[in-house]
């Protein structure tokens, strides 16, 4: 910079003020942007985003270019919503599988952000992704792949957790009012 040029102040970051994280179904966007909506603040869904970018459905993009390469796009779409996002926050529920994301992940919550795991059980799981193929992750069988995918990221969920929600068995209000709540208390200290 020389000193002719007038000095501008950087542009304040934005972050968001809450990230949900969990497997398929366990209730992200439902309780993302109700809470959203509660706070007055915009929410986002990171594979709504990539849909909207590519002008692909998560599904056909799974079908047609591969789990590898979603999973490209979900790290981006990840970083760019942790970075750019001033409001609710929604992870598709294999976002965490990048350790690259999950590095971020913890280091907001370690600065401060919330990071909430809405922890589903299997049963509850099972009943609420029925037999639709909207979620390619899930297979021919999904109730086995569910399973499976319950327990093999449960631990990558509670590393870049700083709460946890249960959702299973539970109606979408009262998870709704934990999450806020939770929120709340987080902020006011």
């Amino acid at each position: 910079m020389t000193p002719a040029e007038p000095m501008t102040p950087a542009e304040p970051v934005r972050r968001p003020l809450l990230v949900l994280v969990g497997p398929p179904s366990s209730g992200k966007t439902t309780v993302g942007s109700a809470v959203a909506e509660l706070l007055g603040v915009g929410f986002t869904d990171t594979d709504a985003d990539i849909e909207d970018v590519t002008g692909q459905t998560v599904a056909d993009l799974f079908v047609q270019r591969g789990e590898e390469f979603f999973r490209s796009l979900e790290q981006q779409a990840v970083a760019r919503a942790l970075g750019a996002h001033g409001g609710v926050v929604a992870l598709g529920g294999g976002a965490v599988l990048s350790p690259a994301t999950r590095e971020l992940l913890v280091g907001y919550g370690r600065s401060g952000g919330t990071v909430v795991w809405l922890d589903v059980d299997l049963a509850s799981a099972a009943e609420r992704v029925g037999l639709g193929r909207t979620r390619p992750v899930l297979g021919m069988n999904p109730r086995a792949t569910l399973r499976a995918l319950l327990v093999a990221r449960a631990p990558l969920y509670e590393e870049v957790a700083t709460l946890t929600v249960p959702t299973g068995g539970r109606e979408p209000g009262d998870v709704i009012a934990d999450v806020a709540a939770a929120l709340r208390s987080r902020t006011a200290r």
